[in-house]
């Protein structure tokens, strides 16, 4: 039996599968997530990961025991399953374990509107339930199962991320994303379509949970090594480098060179401070002191806090921060449910 206290922690569920997390442990948290969230719905999806539908099924099947109906998204990038989470307001559940290896999988979970849950707001108590289904006590099962819907939301999520674009100051850039055979490979494409300024050439664009190219984390400067060299042997002007399941990327300009987190977040938090004069913007404890004084530089209040979406999450509601970045390669907005 797998034991769940070592594949929890502080922001999601991760382990390695199906040691650590199989379809008994899946369907165990979904009794856990509908018991914890005493939601009448919830919205669900996964990534390309080869064991993605098996345990999101045993998920589901778990959640629909105890009275809830679920919406499934099918292959969806993280930020398409907060903005599904915000669109009907629905606690969701992501099955992903971003960069790490392929051996791995996992399930970012959120309350209603993108809201995070972490191990101080939920995770802790869903671990307990979901280890007692395990020794077989789980709680008593609905009266009436819950139903199970499908629905594609991939082109209602572009028309809300090209919302975000002023379309009428763009200028003609060619762009070459890698998207690591992450969930990028579905989601990149479809949104630059919609923008006509643009000409977007994707590397590893197929979705390969095997990740046969290189590791689908940006954060370490060889997984940008191809995307830097053909920036420089195709003369773009700038390289977007995504992660497994398309929350972080990482910038790299048209000499190859790789920007830091830090630096985009400090380039964000000053198109923010035009349009939003004043605002408060958040970064993260190990972003460059360059973030900070560009904030102050241009009139904005600069807020440090923790690292994790948990934390950046709750301050920006505290708060009412417009934007927030992490040197990680994590952006947090206010018109995106806060979320990445």
């Amino acid at each position: 039996m797998p034991d769940l206290n070592a594949i929890v922690k502080a922001y999601d569920i991760r382990g390695i599968v199906p040691e650590q997390l199989d379809a008994s442990a899946a369907y165990a948290f979904g009794v856990a997530f509908a018991k914890f969230t005493n939601a009448s719905s919830i919205v669900v999806a996964h990534d390309m990961r080869p064991s993605g539908p098996e345990l999101l099924d045993a998920f589901q099947r778990g959640a629909i025991a105890h009275g809830v109906d679920v919406t499934n998204v099918g292959l969806a990038s993280s930020d398409l399953l907060y903005y599904a989470s915000g669109k009907f307001n629905m606690p969701g559940a992501m099955f992903t374990a971003s960069h790490n290896p392929a051996q791995y999988n996992g399930i970012k979970c959120c309350l209603a509107g993108a809201r995070s849950i972490g191990i101080d707001n939920g995770l802790r108590e869903m671990l307990v339930t979901a280890t007692a289904v395990l020794d077989g006590k789980e709680p008593t099962r609905a009266v009436k199962a819950g139903t199970l819907s499908h629905i594609n939301l991939l082109s209602e999520f572009v028309d809300h991320v090209v919302k975000f674009i002023q379309a009428d100051t763009l200028r003609p850039l060619r762009i070459v994303a890698d998207t690591a055979n992450g969930m990028g490979g579905l989601v990149v494409p479809a949104v630059f379509e919609r923008l006509g300024a643009f000409e977007l050439e994707v590397m590893y664009g197929e979705l390969d949970g095997t990740f046969p190219n290189h590791p689908a984390d940006p954060l370490q400067p060889a997984n940008q090594r191809d995307l830097q060299a053909r920036v420089l042997a195709g003369g773009f002007d700038v390289g977007l480098a995504f992660d497994g399941d398309a929350d972080r990327v990482f910038v790299v300009d048209e000499k190859g060179r790789g920007m830091s987190g830090s630096t985009t977040t400090a380039l964000l938090a000053t198109r923010f401070l035009r349009t939003h004069p004043g605002a408060t913007i958040l970064y993260n404890l190990i972003c460059s002191r360059a973030v900070p004084e560009v904030i102050a530089e241009l009139g904005g209040k600069g807020i440090r806090t923790k690292n994790g979406h948990s934390f950046m999450k709750q301050i920006m509601d505290e708060t009412g921060a417009v934007f927030a970045g992490e040197h990680s390669g994590h952006y947090y907005f206010a018109d995106n449910y806060r979320a990445d």
